[in-house]
């Protein structure tokens, strides 16, 4: 039986950028993708609250299209924020 490699050593997989699409704010261009609840299977920190982002709950994750120079990719600075939390995001 062959194992695989821990999710943990493998470099970070697209999030299918098929279903997302950019959005301009402050501090730069975003690419952001909406989770339906029925995909939310994992409890989440929304950084906008900093409240709990419950399994079940609809919501997006957002991560930068220019990750800067400090990063390889964008996808290693995702983060998932509750829907009303990003739209009043400036």
């Amino acid at each position: 039986m062959v194992r695989r490699r821990s999710k943990h050593t493998r470099p970070a997989r697209p999030l299918g950028a098929h279903h997302a699409h950019a959005e301009d704010k402050g501090d730069g261009r975003w690419i952001v993708r909406t989770v339906p609840g029925a995909k939310a299977e994992k409890e989440y920190r929304c950084p906008g609250c900093d409240q709990p982002i419950r399994p079940g709950t609809p919501h997006l994750v957002a991560w930068p299209d220019d990750p800067g120079w400090l990063a390889d990719s964008g996808l290693e600075s995702r983060r998932h924020w509750h829907t009303a939390c990003w739209q009043r995001r400036r």
